[in-house]
């Protein structure tokens, strides 16, 4: 688990959300198939969740990463 973590650090901002918005997906899909009730392993939407909410953390610092960036070139401008 410790590499996917880090393999997800290194990725693009780009690409962390295409690979978030193709886990929802899966997530979605997961979760009609627990409706119909077809699903060999129940702990996976958790894992799926988790994982989610992590591609979400690392966005959010990248967000805020170039909201500094762009904030400072903008006081130094002045």
């Amino acid at each position: 688990m410790a590499n996917k973590k880090d393999e997800d650090k290194n990725l693009s901002y780009s690409e962390l959300v295409s690979k978030r918005d193709e886990l929802k997906r899966k997530y979605m899909d997961l979760r009609f198939q627990m409706v119909v009730g077809h699903v060999d392993n129940p702990m996976q939407k958790r894992t799926m969740r988790r994982e989610i909410a992590r591609l979400n953390t690392l966005i959010h610092q990248q967000d805020l990463e170039n909201f500094r960036k762009s904030a400072a070139e903008a006081i130094a401008v002045k």
